[in-house]
């Protein structure tokens, strides 16, 4: 596993070289509006998101695991805590196609989620779903 934080940042391009040499790292993903960093050394995703929000502000904060079952031993452990979360949910968010759950704490949204494939989509969507669930890039 490993955090996960994502940011809003006011430009893309200056952002993605300044974590490049922070971290020594180049974009694992890039699309327009959107960069993703699978950082080994301190283990990191990092996630930026332009024009989404406030510059320099948290967009969310996640946990990435590396399979659905750790997903929804959190999402148990979550709920028998007394956290309300959004349920268990195979979405298509970030470029990515993940099985996720989400729970928000008094200060911000926490994401609980394995990657299982490549999307074209942003917003989230459930997998069979209409309608977008809250997420991150806005």
């Amino acid at each position: 596993m490993r955090v996960q934080l994502a940011l809003n940042v006011a430009d893309l391009d200056e952002s993605i070289e300044f974590y490049s040499k922070m971290f020594d790292a180049k974009p694992m993903r890039q699309r327009p509006g959107y960069a993703n960093f699978a950082i080994e050394n301190p283990p990191l995703k990092l996630v930026l998101f332009e024009g989404a929000g406030q510059p320099g502000s948290l967009n969310h904060l996640g946990v990435e695991t590396e399979t659905a079952a750790e997903v929804a031993s959190a999402e148990a452990r979550l709920v028998d805590s007394g956290l309300e979360t959004s349920g268990i949910d195979d979405t298509e968010c970030c470029f990515a196609t993940k099985t996720e759950t989400w729970v928000e704490g008094p200060d911000t949204k926490w994401e609980w989620y394995v990657r299982t494939g490549d999307s074209e989509q942003l917003a989230n969507v459930v997998v069979g779903d209409s309608g977008q669930v809250g997420c991150c890039g806005g």
